[in-house]
């Protein structure tokens, strides 16, 4: 299918899911799960509620499908409710994390070319990071979004973004280089 095909075909599945069609909305699970698994995965530093999260954002999804007005709207919005509960979660168990895990780092540098032990270096590096670094990055640099459709999942000013994105690089670069 091209893009524009499969954007139309998409947007067919989610009027259909807004019309309660369980057969639409299990096509949406299909095709957002395994990203949104490794958005949560990344927001959330494990697996280990990430299954339990994505159950939740899902069961959110399909009681809130229904006042969706805009399906073109709907990655944005999944997102922010990945977001939401990943956040929920991170506060559950606040608590529980040291102190040493919330730091801010002042060492920046361009991202360059990666080999694939390289990206699975930086793939672990990520999970060193504080959620609000890690989640512009996923969604920058994994999930391939604008600027624009990050402000509207984080819930931010373009300026903030853009501001959490470079402090977010240098965090990344000082962990892969061992300073951080």
């Amino acid at each position: 299918m091209t893009d524009a095909a499969d954007r139309l075909y998409e947007r067919v599945l989610l009027l259909r899911c807004q019309a309660r069609d369980e057969a639409a909305f299990e096509e949406i699970v299909v095709r957002y799960t395994p990203r949104l698994r490794y958005y949560l995965r990344k927001m959330l530093g494990g697996v280990q509620a990430v299954e339990d999260v994505l159950q939740e954002v899902w069961l959110d999804a399909f009681r809130g499908i229904t006042r969706l007005i805009e399906p073109g709207a709907f990655p944005a919005w999944i997102y922010r409710l990945a977001r939401d509960r990943a956040f929920r979660e991170l506060r559950r168990r606040r608590s529980h994390l040291p102190l040493e895990d919330f730091h801010f780092i002042d060492e920046a540098g361009d991202v360059g070319e990666f080999s694939a032990e390289d990206a699975e270096h930086i793939h672990g590096a990520l999970d060193t990071l504080m959620p609000e670094h890690r989640e512009v990055l996923v969604l920058r640099f994994i999930e391939g979004m604008t600027y624009e459709e990050i402000a509207g999942i984080v819930g931010c000013h373009l300026g903030t973004v853009r501001s959490r994105l470079h402090y977010a690089k240098r965090a990344l670069r000082r962990v892969i280089e061992g300073t951080g």
